[in-house]
């Protein structure tokens, strides 16, 4: 997500800072942030919870999907009240600046681990159909542990070089966006392709009376549905990020701001951080292990509050 020219500007205000009409909109967005906030702290939480029952998943990419719900469980937990106080906060404050600050200094670290997680399990899911049984030893626990370990480093120096220079911050962060995306985008048309390609190998075998029994058809259809599962996400998070990268490219390329131009960026924002919410749906929709082991989950803590 990039971040506000706070270091640059400190007259930025996410919303009209004056009259009534700003009043009430400040009100409404910290409504609708409270409540998302809500959201993802119960709803991922009970998704890392809920990933430690299910044994479908490899160590590597549970530990992928366990670094992206735990990410949006520190957007619900840190983040969104972080937004919620900078709207609350008297504008041209001391606390309103450093408020906005923060908010967009962790907003580029969980951001970025978020995008970057993302990219890795469409790698990983790129590495399991083409290394096939040597997949176990390219991908180990201990690799994907030193990845999500460089991968929240990076964030973090990213974040922080808001301190010294602005413009650069900016442009790593678009290039790491860049980065991010082609690499999902070519590694989900590889996968496509070969598994189109797979398919048309196994109607071939079907119609010249050859078969294997069903098990390597069952490890396809199982292997989609966790592509299938990664590719959604990658989708939400795509519309969720969309509209804010638009409306911010105008905003900054205009050195005067409309009050509906200020309040469209302040929707997009609360648009990015609903992705935090909206993900655990996605989970428990599109996986169903993932799905049981969360019912599983609220069962035993109904079992324990009664």
């Amino acid at each position: 997500m990039a971040a506000s020219d706070v270091t640059e500007d400190r007259n930025y205000t996410g919303l009209c800072s004056t009259g009534l009409y700003g009043t009430y909109q400040k009100i409404l967005y910290s409504t609708v942030n409270s409540t998302l906030a809500v959201i993802a702290i119960f709803g991922n939480a009970l998704i890392v919870a809920a990933l430690q029952k299910v044994s479908s998943l490899r160590p590597p990419s549970k530990l992928l999907l366990g670094c992206l719900a735990t990410t949006d469980l520190c957007v619900g937990l840190i983040t969104q009240p972080i937004h919620t106080s900078f709207l609350a906060s008297p504008e041209d404050s001391k606390v309103y600046y450093y408020l906005n600050l923060l908010f967009n200094s962790l907003a580029v670290i969980f951001g970025g681990v978020s995008l970057f997680t993302l990219t890795a399990i469409s790698v990983d899911r790129l590495l399991a159909l083409l290394s096939g049984l040597r997949y176990r030893q390219v991908v180990t626990l201990r690799r994907a542990w030193m990845l999500v370990a460089a991968v929240w480093l990076f964030s973090l120096g990213v974040a922080l070089m808001f301190f010294l220079n602005f413009r650069i911050t900016l442009s790593i962060i678009s290039i790491a966006m860049f980065f991010c995306v082609v690499t999902s985008i070519v590694c989900n048309t590889k996968i496509y392709l070969t598994l189109r390609h797979h398919q048309a190998q196994v109607q071939d075998n079907i119609y010249q009376g050859r078969t294997n029994g069903g098990e390597t058809s069952l490890n396809v259809e199982r292997y989609k549905k966790t592509v299938s599962s990664a590719l959604w996400v990658q989708i939400a998070l795509g519309v969720c990020y969309l509209p804010y990268a638009v409306v911010a490219t105008i905003f900054y390329s205009n050195e005067m701001h409309s009050q509906l131009l200020e309040l469209l960026l302040e929707a997009a924002v609360s648009f990015v951080l609903f992705n935090s919410s909206l993900n655990p749906f996605l989970y428990c929709w599109k996986m169903k292990e993932v799905r049981q082991a969360v019912k599983f989950t609220i069962n035993q803590l109904r079992c324990f509050s009664t």
